[in-house]
């Protein structure tokens, strides 16, 4: 059974009582409420683990308000919304969610994004290195190895896998990887993600069809190793 505090905030009644029952029915506590203000007074107060965050709602636009659930709070922020465009999915991402669900919602596939963002946000002592399968990531020697394999990797190459193993799971905008790589001033280069992805790629991926840590997800960015 999971545990933790989830704090739904949805307008449409039928997908907020299936959301309660579902999640409740593996362990989870849930509070609810329709309205973006009173989200807002919820997370401040009872400091959820996760957020599920539904764009569409009576009172304010969703994506406005995740900037300020992160400055209130800890948890971790999905959204959950029919909204499918790529243009949406980014401007949420940037704007600080943590993960991104489209509805109709496949409630496995909910409840696996949710125990990812619970990982991402759990603190955790400092690791010498990262595993992920048979990657593994020496973080003091800065050395990377693929089944017992050392795999030669590049400053930047170096620099754009760290950044992606601190949120597995999670989806990465291109924005995002540009500046934590590259810098602000970077921000309309985004063929260097392009670049520097394709290479990684050929180094760590076995299958350039069948990815296994290295996921691209179309016009919005990056995930790693789900």
């Amino acid at each position: 059974m999971e545990s933790g505090l989830i704090l739904i905030i949805e307008d449409d009644e039928p997908i907020r009582r299936l959301l309660r029952v579902h999640l409740k029915d593996v362990g989870w506590n849930c509070e609810e409420t329709s309205r973006g203000d009173s989200g807002l007074a919820l997370a401040a107060s009872l400091k959820p683990d996760v957020i599920l965050l539904d764009l569409g709602l009576p009172d304010a636009d969703g994506t406005l308000l995740i900037p300020q659930f992160k400055a209130i709070s800890a948890s971790a922020l999905i959204v959950i919304s029919a909204r499918d465009q790529e243009t949406e999915k980014v401007r949420a991402l940037d704007a600080g969610a943590d993960d991104y669900v489209t509805k109709p919602l496949g409630l496995a596939e909910l409840k696996a994004r949710i125990k990812a963002s619970l990982r991402r946000v759990t603190p955790s002592s400092t690791e010498p290195q990262k595993t992920f399968d048979d990657l593994v990531l020496d973080i003091s020697a800065r050395r990377v190895f693929l089944a017992d394999n050392e795999i030669h990797v590049t400053a930047l190459e170096w620099k754009l896998l760290l950044v992606m193993t601190r949120y597995p799971g999670k989806i990465l905008t291109t924005a995002f990887l540009l500046k934590e790589v590259w810098g602000q001033e970077s921000l309309e280069q985004r063929h260097y993600v392009k670049i520097l992805m394709a290479g990684l790629r050929k180094k760590l991926e076995r299958h350039p069809t069948h990815t296994q840590f290295i996921h691209t997800e179309v016009g919005v960015g990056y995930r790693f190793y789900e």
